[in-house]
């Protein structure tokens, strides 16, 4: 049976009276207790149809975390805090963290030319423009979603190594010119993660660690489980192969964490001065593209209509809007995972969902920014009108005649199944 949508309800029952000017005015805000999350939090879950879910909501300097479903099928164990979970292409937050804090120190430029840090003998290819490391931060490299196929068997998150990669890159040719084009691009930041290698001369990973992970005191933030860790992780109806060792996969889709990691990380991401922990710099979240500026996008607007880019980041609504959204998705291996930031109230969400054996029935990144934004006390975000129907074109009168005189049909062409993109 259908789960019944609690949410609007919900919505309904929180929210303040909002006048018509709501998204351009600074009113004081009336704020719902943050414990209404886990009601909101429930309805989400229940219409994900997923196994388990995990979701932190930081406002203000107070957290909230709630567990939903199970750790595995029929554990009839609830997700905790300490439950492991793949945080798939959120891990691309955390490469442009590092990149954001390398070009403040000058020791790499968001225009340096990949080409820059390069090993030995290996050429980039050029179209026009060659590729710096803002295109990769900002999927405009021109370069693929990804490198090819995994080969059979292989783990997730494991896929391309280094070798395959950077012996793959030369004999490519870019699909567009760099800065102009954003197309959703995991393999360029596995490149963007090795670039920030070489210009430090470090592992990434420990790079990663001293820059961002080791200040958070994010221990459970890593490329590498341990045992104990791998035995914490969430799993939902279908076998996605081995918890191991990701860092193959290290700039783009590879780390791990838990719940008491991503608090800290939300705290980080909210610049919160009440915190012990550190701040992170505005600028990491700027926009730093228009989507004006590009001649189309592609794979970007799971959460909404993409109002600017950043590193890494999305921005969706108006910057003016008090609904204005920074947000970052990410999804594989039987995880959604999902971050989504309001600075004009200070909260921000977290929420990581394994796969269930039914159909989810609805958007799960949309629902949750107005999950968000009830929680900061905002109206929800409209639904996107839906796309009008295309009225099929009528038959030409040769075609009528042709259909008149009996013609021959040709042979029908054996089904091939389309590609998952």
């Amino acid at each position: 049976m259908k789960p019944v949508p609690l949410l609007p309800l919900l919505l309904a029952l929180l929210l303040p009276s909002l006048s018509p000017a709501y998204g351009q005015a600074k009113d004081e805000p009336s704020l719902p207790d943050l414990q209404d999350a886990g009601a909101l939090g429930q309805d989400l879950f229940a219409q994900s149809g997923s196994t388990g879910m995990v979701l932190v909501v930081v406002r203000g300097g107070q957290s909230f975390f709630r567990g939903y479903g199970e750790t595995a099928p029929g554990s009839q164990a609830l997700p905790s805090q300490d439950s492991v979970l793949r945080l798939c292409s959120l891990t691309k937050i955390f490469t442009t963290d590092v990149l954001f804090k390398l070009s403040a120190d000058r020791t790499v430029h968001l225009d340096d030319p990949l080409q820059k840090f390069v090993p030995s003998r290996i050429e980039v290819p050029e179209r026009v423009h060659p590729i710096t490391l803002a295109d990769l931060a900002m999927h405009t490299s021109g370069l693929p979603r990804e490198l090819g196929p995994m080969p059979k068997g292989t783990p997730h998150f494991t896929f391309p190594d280094h070798r395959t990669r950077w012996e793959w890159l030369p004999k490519q040719k870019l699909r567009s010119v760099p800065g102009t084009v954003s197309l959703y691009s995991n393999i360029g930041f596995d490149l963007l993660s090795d670039a920030l290698a070489s210009a430090t001369h470090r592992q990434y990973a420990a790079l990663l660690a001293e820059r961002t992970l080791n200040p958070l005191h994010m221990p459970n933030t890593t490329y590498f489980p341990t045992s104990q860790q791998c035995a914490l992780l969430l799993t939902g109806v279908h076998d996605q192969g081995p918890c191991t060792s990701t860092e193959e996969t290290a700039g783009s889709s590879g780390l791990y964490s838990n719940a008491k990691d991503m608090t800290n990380w939300l705290k980080y991401l909210l610049r919160d001065k009440s915190e012990t922990l550190p701040a992170q710099d505005p600028g990491a979240q700027d926009v730093y593209m228009q989507p004006s500026q590009l001649l189309r996008q592609v794979g970007l607007d799971h959460a909404g209509l993409p109002t600017g880019l950043g590193l890494g980041w999305i921005h969706i609504q108006p910057k003016e809007d008090l609904r204005h959204i920074v947000q970052k998705t990410g999804g594989g291996a039987g995880f959604l995972t999902y971050i989504a930031i309001n600075h004009e109230r200070d909260t921000a969400i977290f929420l990581a969902a394994t796969d269930g054996g039914v159909p989810a029935h609805q958007n799960l990144f949309r629902a949750a920014n107005n999950l968000l934004l009830t929680i900061a006390g905002l109206p929800p975000i409209p639904e996107p009108p839906a796309r009008p129907v295309r009225k099929p074109k009528a038959a030409t009168p040769r075609a009528k005649k042709a259909a008149g005189q009996g013609a021959k049909k040709a042979p029908a062409k054996p089904h091939k199944p389309r590609k998952r993109k």
